[in-house]
């Protein structure tokens, strides 16, 4: 059942009830869903070289997991997606990152 659309664009779709990250997978680079309800919480970071800005896909750590961003160097800052009873933790940007953080603070995902 499709959900009504709160933000799309090259990186990332949002509805509702899910998150869906746009060349996700490597080498394939396949999307991957992840339901909002399967999120602990998300970190909201400026974005640094010591917590991804040059990781333009891949791991940079063994604990994090990047969807493809080929101009994440020139984005302003990163939001980590904590999983619920999973060990990766998902880091990853957005064209909008206002937007995308207010929709995250209104649904109590990013903490204080």
């Amino acid at each position: 059942m499709d959900r009504k659309l709160i933000y799309s664009d090259r990186l990332v779709s949002i509805t509702e009830n899910a998150i869906t990250f746009r060349r996700y997978y490597y080498p394939t680079r396949k999307d991957k869903v992840v339901l909002l309800a399967n999120i602990e919480s998300i970190v909201v970071r400026a974005l640094t070289i010591w917590n991804g800005k040059w990781r333009l896909h891949g791991t940079g750590s063994i604990k994090t997991w990047y969807p493809e961003d080929m101009n994440r160097p020139q984005r302003d800052r990163i939001f980590f997606a904590v999983l619920k009873n999973q060990w990766v933790n998902i880091g990853f940007t957005v064209e909008n990152a206002d937007r995308v953080e207010e929709f995250f603070r209104k649904q109590h995902l990013i903490k204080a």
